[in-house]
């Protein structure tokens, strides 16, 4: 996964872990805007959440940030 979505999604989770508190969870589609306007980065992350690890379709922000953090 690109560097840049990766500090995307940390950013992402760091906000929300904030504004709700460690049991907050995220989707995929939480790093992206409502209209699809980079269909390859969006299917780069779905292949990271559903292929490479098989997540749930809403996962614990603090996971996600953990996972993409031990990756980089």
């Amino acid at each position: 996964m690109r560097a840049k979505m990766q500090q995307k999604i940390i950013d992402v989770c760091d906000r929300k872990i904030a504004q709700k508190g460690d049991g907050v969870g995220v989707s995929f589609y939480a790093f992206f805007a409502n209209k699809n306007d980079d269909p390859e980065q969006l299917m780069e992350v779905a292949t990271w959440w559903i292929k490479t690890h098989k997540l749930d379709h809403f996962e614990k922000a603090v996971k996600i940030r953990n996972m993409i953090i031990s990756e980089a």
